[in-house]
């Protein structure tokens, strides 16, 4: 199968080799072109456009920054929607907006071309270890089509319903996320201040109730002073973001049991924008743990 990537950073490089490794002839483009240049060795068609990349494509894969990234990648003058043959699939695995997942999805009709929101999780080792969680919204039909080439991606691939419902499904794993990030950071905090063996502590925590991802995937990074991004800090204030303008936009949500706050998402987005504000929006999510430091190493 013919298949076309746009957005080679952190995780997209490493899912996209996957398809290639598959069988799949993949042609990638990004903005940087040299970003792309390892892909190459590979066996990957590196491209400088838009439309060299997706000319042809049977399947058309986008993984980018920002919710406006992805509209202007599909919707500028020489973007995707321009240059895409007829009945092509297109993939979007950004965390987007919903309310964009589903526009995205209505315009790609008008190109005879079939729209899906994808978003994944599981961070940059899910996308290397093609573990990732894939929440799928659009057409059913569809879905089912793109499934063989979902699985060569993931492990836990989920159809959630129509346009727009990966998103909202992305939206609540970020919720879940947040508490779990923060909850872990406050664990070893605490154990810091008391004295006990962290690495003990964790493994004693991990295999009970309060066992998550995040205990076993991100606080060893804590541990060993590693805060390389697996998902940076800005793109997690990006989607936390997200969540709070499809709260405020949605008008269901306009009745008297939707007005309340989401407090925890609201406390760990400001913690991360002060993280932001002192030149660490680059680094990884796992960097909470600063937010507790005040200028004592407790690491």
């Amino acid at each position: 199968m013919k298949l076309a990537w746009i957005g080679t950073g952190v995780m997209g490089s490493a899912m996209l080799i996957h398809l290639k490794k598959a069988g799949h002839d993949v042609s990638a483009y990004n903005r940087t072109f040299e970003k792309m240049l390892p892909l190459k060795e590979h066996g990957v068609h590196i491209c400088e456009s838009i439309a060299a990349c997706v000319k042809d494509a049977d399947v058309v894969f986008t993984m980018v920054g920002y919710p406006k990234d992805v509209e202007d990648i599909y919707t500028c003058k020489d973007g995707i929607f321009e240059h895409i043959k007829k009945g092509c699939i297109l993939i979007d695995m950004t965390t987007s907006s919903p309310a964009l997942a589903q526009s995205l999805y209505e315009k790609a009709k008008m190109y005879h071309a079939y729209m899906l929101d994808a978003p994944v999780s599981g961070g940059d080792s899910g996308a290397k270890s093609a573990t990732l969680s894939i929440m799928v919204g659009g057409d059913k039909e569809v879905f089912e089509q793109a499934y063989p080439l979902f699985k060569i991606l993931g492990t836990s691939i989920h159809y959630m319903g129509a346009a727009g419902c990966g998103q909202h499904a992305k939206a609540c794993n970020q919720i879940a996320v947040a508490g779990a990030v923060a909850a872990m950071s406050e664990a070893i905090v605490y154990a810091c201040k008391q004295n006990l063996p962290v690495e003990k502590m964790l493994n004693a925590i991990s295999k009970g109730a309060a066992g998550s991802w995040q205990l076993e995937h991100t606080a060893p990074r804590v541990l060993a002073n590693d805060f390389q991004p697996g998902f940076y800090i800005k793109h997690f204030i990006k989607d936390m973001n997200i969540i709070k303008a499809a709260l405020l936009s949605n008008q269901v949500l306009s009745t008297s049991l939707f007005r309340m706050e989401l407090m925890m998402l609201n406390t760990v987005l400001e913690m991360y924008r002060t993280l932001a504000e002192n030149g660490e929006e680059n680094l990884g999510t796992q960097a909470l743990i600063h937010y507790y430091d005040n200028d004592e190493k407790l690491i």
